[in-house]
């Protein structure tokens, strides 16, 4: 009888065995009502094998669509509910490379993107500064480029205000702020070099141009003949210099062929001789002539006030 019942248990084994592997593998979630330490690496996803490197990898995901995701189960009003999610690579064919930050519901947005073929160090952060293209900031915001390093500044039109672009940029020749809407136009230019204050406008709205003390509403500082130039640059001899002459303070109008008037220290003034009288006169005007006469315009023509010659 023993016999018989050690052989009944041998071919029920058996077929136990034959029944386990013709039966589907069946898997099911794990479920752990306690914390959970790994004292090792662990690795996530479909294409995870086992007798994985790890390196210096903590933990890893690995398969071909990468998503973490932080889903907020918050139901009691006034609690915050945003869910989020870190994404690796667009899913689709062509899609991006990139990691970036989501926002799925119930705001769905990006708010953070970093492509693949970013630079080195294209957003560095250390202490109270920020680095675009290095990684040693020297200011709260530093950036460097190899050619024109520049900012912008885009009004897109969504808040319903007129599209407007600036750049503000720098290179060897200057420093510009362009108006991109506008044709490209550099409204500002500064050259390198450019002395101090050279442009200053006090708290007072003086400006100073040298000087960073104007005493009135424009001052134009110059150890070397300080003046100012109106140009009119498509008329014949419409360009007027005026400022000072030499080291002696004297005041000039003076255009492109010689000056034309002169205002002492001292209180004297000198007006440049004409050969012919102006034409267009109108009353009230005055020249004085190559030979020394002065003269005026007493509404019918010119006529001689004093000295020798005459003034036609």
């Amino acid at each position: 009888m023993v016999r018989k019942r050690r052989a009944a248990v041998a071919a029920g084994a058996i077929v136990a065995g034959v029944a386990l592997i013709a039966a589907p593998i069946v898997y099911a979630d794990i479920v752990h009502p306690d914390d959970v330490i790994i004292q090792g690496s662990a690795c996530v996803g479909f294409d995870c094998v086992n007798g994985e490197s790890f390196g210096f990898d903590t933990i890893r995901i690995k398969e071909n669509n990468l998503r973490i995701k932080a889903q907020d189960t918050s139901n009691t009003a006034s609690f915050p509910t945003q869910d989020w999610q870190i994404t690796f690579n667009d899913s689709s064919n062509g899609g991006a490379n990139k990691f970036a930050i989501d926002a799925i519901d119930p705001v769905a947005r990006t708010m953070f993107t970093i492509l693949s073929d970013a630079q080195a160090h294209a957003l560095f952060l250390t202490s109270n500064r920020a680095g675009f293209g290095t990684n040693t900031p020297v200011v709260e915001v530093h950036i460097v480029d190899g050619d024109t390093p520049t900012v912008r500044l885009e009004q897109d039109g969504s808040s319903g205000f007129t599209p407007q672009i600036w750049d503000m940029a720098g290179n060897e020749t200057n420093f510009f702020v362009r108006d991109v809407t506008n044709g490209s136009a550099l409204p500002l230019r500064i050259q390198p070099g450019a002395g101090s204050n050279s442009l200053f406008i006090a708290n007072d709205g003086d400006v100073g141009m040298g000087t960073s003390s104007p005493g009135q509403d424009l001052e134009i500082v110059d150890n070397a003949n300080p003046r100012f130039r109106l140009n009119q640059p498509d008329a014949t001899n419409k360009l007027w210099d005026i400022g000072h002459i030499g080291n002696v303070g004297d005041l000039i109008f003076q255009n492109s062929s010689a000056v034309q008037f002169r205002l002492f220290v001292d209180g004297k003034i000198r007006y440049q001789a004409v050969a012919t009288p102006p034409a267009g006169g109108a009353s009230g005007d005055i020249y004085i002539d190559t030979s020394g006469a002065l003269c005026f315009n007493d509404g019918t023509g010119w006529v001689k006030a004093a000295g020798a010659g005459s003034c036609v």
